[in-house]
C-alpha cells in the first residue's frame, strides 16, 4: 500500500473513531437533557457536588460537545475538554476504591473504561478530525479565500 493511499484510508478512520468515541456521550447526554430532574436526582445519589450544575455540565459535554466532536467542529481543544470532563466522571461517578463486593467490580470496570475512553480522546486531539470534519473545511476555505494552498 502507498503512503497516499495510506492518507486517503487515514480520514475515513478518523471520522469513523470520532463518531464511534462521541456515540456513547451523545446517547446518555440526549437521555439526560429528557430526564433533567431524574438525572440531578442521580448526580445527588452518586454525591457530585452542586447536582443540578452537574447536570447541566453533563448535558452540555455529552449532548454538545460530543455532537460537535462527531462533526469534527473545534476538535482538538473539544477533545482535550471532553478527556477532562471524563476523567471527572471517573472520579466522581465510578470510586471504586471505596466499594466493596461486586459494586467495587463494575465500578472498577466502569472507571477504567473511562481512562480507555481519555486515551482515544487524547489521540483525537493530537491527530485532529482528519479531512470529513468541519475543520478541515473552515480551514479550507478560510486558507482559500486567503489565496493560501493548504493541505489538510
Amino acid at each position: 500500500m502507498t503512503r497516499s493511499n495510506t492518507l486517503k484510508g487515514r480520514d475515513g478512520v478518523l471520522l469513523t473513531g470520532r463518531v464511534l468515541l462521541a456515540l456513547l456521550f451523545l446517547i446518555f447526554g440526549i437521555q439526560k437533557l429528557f430526564d433533567f430532574s431524574g438525572t440531578v436526582q442521580y448526580m445527588a445519589h452518586v454525591g457530585a457536588p452542586l447536582p443540578t450544575m452537574a447536570t447541566l455540565i453533563a448535558i452540555v459535554m455529552e449532548a454538545f460537545v460530543s455532537a460537535a466532536l462527531m462533526l469534527g467542529l473545534a476538535t482538538r481543544p473539544l477533545a482535550l475538554l471532553m478527556a477532562l470532563y471524563t476523567f471527572g466522571t471517573a472520579i466522581i461517578g465510578h470510586h471504586f476504591w471505596t466499594m466493596t463486593g461486586m459494586t467495587r467490580f463494575e465500578n472498577e470496570i466502569n472507571f477504567y473504561k473511562n481512562i480507555s475512553i481519555i486515551g482515544g480522546l487524547l489521540l483525537l486531539n493530537v491527530t485532529g478530525a482528519g479531512r470529513y470534519a468541519v475543520d478541515a473545511w473552515w480551514h479550507g476555505r478560510r486558507d482559500h479565500s486567503a489565496g493560501i494552498e493548504r493541505r489538510v
